[in-house]
């Protein structure tokens, strides 16, 4: 007889952005491993989310949410921290009746807090970092120092930010568990669907592509990345190659202005969001991450599984998940020069971008997948519940 887990994870997001994902890919890959005969708990995964269009068609994360079959609640809200929806996450709570409650950002945090849910129910909180970098956020970041303290366990994705946590929010060692994000590796490509979509694009087949996925704004360094494109021409003055950025943000206005400034503006190809980003992988000849910060990057599992060779800022979790000379390029953070150094190696050196593909995409299948995700994050619920003295899966 297989022991059984009720999750309630609390979830903000309204697209599927790299929280979203991997709140679903969670209970999709649970399902499927419950269901494969191993010995493995019977979990009943359900998501509380916000919507303030609720009379609207409903947004991407809810969608997606119903079309993985996930069990959903929806909560209407009027703002961002609208606190109106408190009795509404009782009531949820209540309905559900979950082993742990999972929260998974600053506002879902502040909410529980409110609502004393975490007096009578294991909380288990996930801390993604601190990226935004308007006064705002800065403002709401800090509501952590009140909510955070009281959760069971606080998992965060890699060291560098567990240790910001100590200091910043005052979290014992003992409370903070560190667990990198989960990748589960998109379908093959067609080699048709890459051709339409460099022709689409103005990409000739002679033209190599170096791709950056990833928000716009100013702690992921896309200005830096553009000063690089604009040196590696200088490196290498028979570079014929064009950069393509996917995403959008606060910063697409100032990156057009600097790449109409470097003079390359016509080599470098904006996409917007987009919804699917596997072709522009298997389009890619390397894969750029200039970020001043980041914790374990989705975009660079992504890109790791996607057989692409990489080259990184040293910076957060990165270092944790890929090694230098080995699985990716890693170069200091805010240098333009290294960066692209470091991408003129790939591209000139075919052998090498082949052998950092190939250990990067080991990496992967060794450290990264979604059964392994689960199941440590299994054991990180356990846990919490252990420690109020209920029920564990054992």
């Amino acid at each position: 007889m297989k022991s059984s887990l009720k999750i309630l994870s609390v979830v903000e997001a309204t697209t599927v952005n790299a929280v979203g994902k991997l709140v679903l890919d969670f209970d999709v890959t649970a399902r499927e491993l419950a269901a494969s005969g191993t010995d493995f708990p019977a979990v009943a995964g359900s998501v509380v989310t916000f919507d303030r269009s609720p009379n609207a068609r409903p947004n991407e994360f809810i969608l997606a949410a119903k079309n993985a079959g996930v069990e959903l609640d929806v909560i209407p809200e009027r703002r961002r921290f609208d606190l109106s929806v408190l009795p509404a996450l009782q009531r949820v709570a209540a309905d559900r009746g979950p082993d742990v409650i999972v929260t998974n950002s600053v506002k879902s945090h502040f909410l529980l807090w409110r609502t004393r849910l975490w007096q009578k129910y294991p909380w288990v909180a996930f801390h993604h970092g601190y990226t935004t970098t308007d006064s705002k956020m800065r403002l709401y970041n800090r509501f952590d120092r009140w909510s955070l303290p009281k959760a069971d366990v606080v998992v965060t994705v890699c060291n560098a930010f567990a240790r910001e946590l100590t200091t910043a929010v005052g979290l014992l060692p003992e409370q903070i568990r560190v667990q990198h994000n989960s990748i589960r590796p998109g379908p093959t490509v067609a080699a048709e669907e890459v051709l339409e979509l460099r022709e689409r694009l103005g990409i000739s087949a002679r033209q190599r592509v170096i791709l950056s996925v990833g928000r716009l704004s100013k702690e992921k360094a896309h200005s830096d990345l553009i000063v690089a494109f604009k040196a590696l021409y200088e490196l290498q003055s028979n570079t014929n190659c064009k950069l393509v950025i996917v995403g959008d943000g606060p910063e697409r206005q100032s990156l057009t202005n600097a790449a109409r400034e470097s003079g390359l503006d016509a080599r470098i190809i904006f996409t917007g969001q987009l919804g699917e980003v596997g072709p522009y992988y298997a389009m890619a000849d390397v894969f750029v991450l200039s970020s001043h910060s980041e914790g374990s990057p989705n975009v660079l599992l992504e890109a790791m599984a996607a057989n692409l060779p990489v080259v990184a800022t040293c910076v957060g979790g990165v270092p944790e998940i890929v090694e230098n000379e080995k699985s990716a390029l890693l170069v200091p953070a805010k240098d333009p020069t290294a960066l692209a150094t470091a991408i003129a190696r790939i591209l000139s050196d075919s052998s090498l971008g082949l052998r950092l593909a190939e250990d990067a995409a080991a990496v992967i299948a060794k450290n990264h997948t979604p059964e392994q995700y689960v199941h440590a994050l299994i054991k990180i619920y356990d846990e919490a519940i252990s420690l109020r003295g209920y029920k564990t899966t054992d």
